[in-house]
């Protein structure tokens, strides 16, 4: 199912969908240098008794970001699990390493979805 101009609308459907995650992610504050701080005032309740002041948009981040990342969790592992590798067959010069494709795309392994997947959680 493609528009005029060529693109589907599904797939403007989940770019809007990322581009607001990212948008809300990008004015949001990180909160990755207060952790630590906040970490060793962990009451015996497990509970940090703090006053905080937060933004609007620290506010809407907040409520939305633990969904978010289970979302993309999830994402993540369906397209590990759809860009896996599987033997290419044919005859090979080195019968230990034989070469292989993905299962999904068959690009040669790793694909280029598997190593964009692999260098972003490395970083």
């Amino acid at each position: 199912m493609r528009t005029r101009q060529g693109v589907d609308p599904r797939e403007l459907r989940l770019r809007d969908r990322l581009e607001s995650v990212r948008t809300r992610s990008e004015k949001s504050n990180s909160w990755r240098s207060a952790t630590q701080y906040l970490g060793r005032l962990v009451n015996r309740s497990g509970f940090v008794p703090i006053r905080t002041r937060l933004s609007r948009e620290d506010l809407t981040f907040l409520s939305g970001a633990r969904d978010e990342v289970m979302m993309f969790t999830e994402l993540t592992l369906r397209l590990v699990d759809l860009h896996r590798p599987q033997d290419a067959g044919g005859i090979t010069s080195d019968p230990n390493n034989p070469i292989q494709r993905c299962r999904a795309c068959m690009w040669r392994w790793p694909c280029p979805t598997f190593r964009a997947i692999e260098e972003s959680l490395e970083r």
